[in-house]
C-alpha cells in the first residue's frame, strides 16, 4: 500500500497535556508528522489519514507519540482559549508540507 507522510508545527502557548498520554509536556513548539494511506480501487487519487503522531523532545532523546487528531485538535483549543483569556494571543499551526 502506497503511503505518504506530511510534518507541520503546532505551537503551545502554556504547558498542555493530551489524553492518550500521562504527564504534562511544556509550552513550545511540536512538530506534527500525518501517514496517509492511499485507498485503492478508486476511481479518483485519495488518501485516508492512518496515523497522527507529535514529536517530543527531551532528556537526551526523541519520542514520536501517536496521537489522535480530535485530541490534538482538543488541546490546541484549550491552548487558544486559556491564550486568550490572558493575552488576547492566537496558537500558531503552519503550513503543511510534503515530504518525498
Amino acid at each position: 500500500m502506497n503511503t505518504r507522510s506530511t510534518r507541520s508545527t503546532v505551537k503551545f502557548l502554556q504547558p498542555f497535556s493530551l489524553r492518550e498520554h500521562s504527564g504534562v509536556l511544556p509550552a513550545g513548539d511540536y512538530e506534527i508528522v500525518v501517514e496517509e494511506e492511499l485507498l485503492q480501487d478508486m476511481n479518483f487519487l485519495g488518501y485516508r489519514k492512518s496515523a497522527t503522531y507529535l514529536i517530543v523532545d527531551g532528556k537526551g532523546r526523541t519520542e514520536m507519540r501517536e496521537i489522535s487528531g480530535n485530541d490534538l485538535e482538543a488541546a490546541l483549543r484549550r491552548d487558544r482559549a486559556a491564550g486568550d483569556d490572558r493575552q488576547n494571543c492566537k496558537v500558531a499551526i503552519t503550513p503543511q508540507e510534503d515530504l518525498k
